[in-house]
């Protein structure tokens, strides 16, 4: 008896944990990730919140698709077709391999292929789904002749998109290079706002360090930009900073990473960039003799650098 009291327990939970899971599905039209949904259901092991999701994958009620390389999921209507009325059976067979296709999109060959249908009949069939507005064509920065094909209401993957640093299929070399710039910017400002504070080197190095968020909030309050930013894009953008050799990067105890601003490398004297240090005959050059510095050529093409 007790026995039973505890499965119907145990199924009230996991009923209850459902039911919280489409809720902030439902509440999130762009979709939720793993991560949303651990801190909003945090009392359920992990073990049976990947049941209760894949329950959910099942019965059609949670649509998985891939958001900036992550998984993420949507709230589906299960008593909503996947098929839309007013359509053939083509139509029906195309828009379901396109819907399968998710948010990177698929191409036309591919469809033809999945299909079966000759060239003529596909192109048709597109056609109509597209006059339909329920497919549309967006082109891959990847592959600029080329299209790839999805649902009317998705948002394209940034795979396909390029994301933030892509006007068209134009890379936008002028705008990351200013925020490259800027995000510099505020790394030296926070340095020397901590240096301002002394307290010794250490604390002056830790006060020196900021968060991707920290620098989002900078740019988003500066106002140079047209498109909407995410904290990712700028940890892009700070990633190249610290290759320029202007920052470094290092791990936090929470797994993000911290930023400080830097002094670039110390660039090597004239001297050192001679080419007397490289020159296999050096011990034999001398002020007379065929091998001399007067008669080196590569010593007055560094002179005359």
């Amino acid at each position: 008896m007790n026995k039973i009291k505890v499965e119907a327990s145990e199924h009230g939970n996991q009923n209850e944990a459902e039911s919280q899971l489409l809720d902030l599905a439902k509440s999130q039209a762009q979709g939720i990730s793993d991560e949303d949904i651990k801190a909003h259901i945090p009392d359920i092991p992990i073990t049976e919140l990947v049941a209760i999701i894949n329950k959910c994958l099942s019965k059609g009620t949670l649509e998985l698709f891939k958001k900036n390389g992550k998984p993420y999921y949507k709230y589906k209507n299960p008593s909503k077709k996947s098929t839309p009325k007013g359509t053939d059976n083509e139509e029906k067979v195309v828009y379901k391999i396109i819907e399968e296709a998710g948010n990177i999109g698929i191409w036309i060959r591919a469809i033809r292929v999945a299909s079966n249908l000759n060239a003529i009949q596909l192109n048709k069939v597109v056609k109509s789904l597209e006059t339909k507005k329920l497919i549309k064509a967006v082109k891959s920065v990847s592959e600029s002749k080329k299209k790839v094909y999805m649902l009317y209401d998705l948002e394209p993957d940034r795979s396909v998109t390029g994301g933030s640093w892509y006007q068209g299929h134009d890379f936008e070399s002028e705008f990351v290079d200013v925020l490259n710039q800027q995000c510099h910017r505020f790394l030296v400002e926070k340095w020397e706002e901590a240096k301002k504070f002394g307290g010794g080197p250490l604390l002056v190095k830790n006060r020196s360090y900021a968060t991707a968020s920290d620098v989002h909030k900078f740019i988003s309050e500066l106002g140079i930009s047209k498109v909407s930013l995410t904290v990712d894009d700028i940890e892009s953008i700070l990633y190249t900073v610290v290759l320029d050799n202007n920052a470094e990067r290092i791990v936090a105890t929470n797994g993000s990473y911290l930023y400080k601003a830097v002094n670039r490398f110390i660039s090597a004297t004239g001297l050192v960039q001679a080419s007397c240090g490289i020159c296999p005959l050096a011990n034999r050059c001398a002020d007379t003799g065929l091998v001399n510095p007067k008669a080196c050529t590569y010593f007055t093409d560094w002179l005359n650098q």
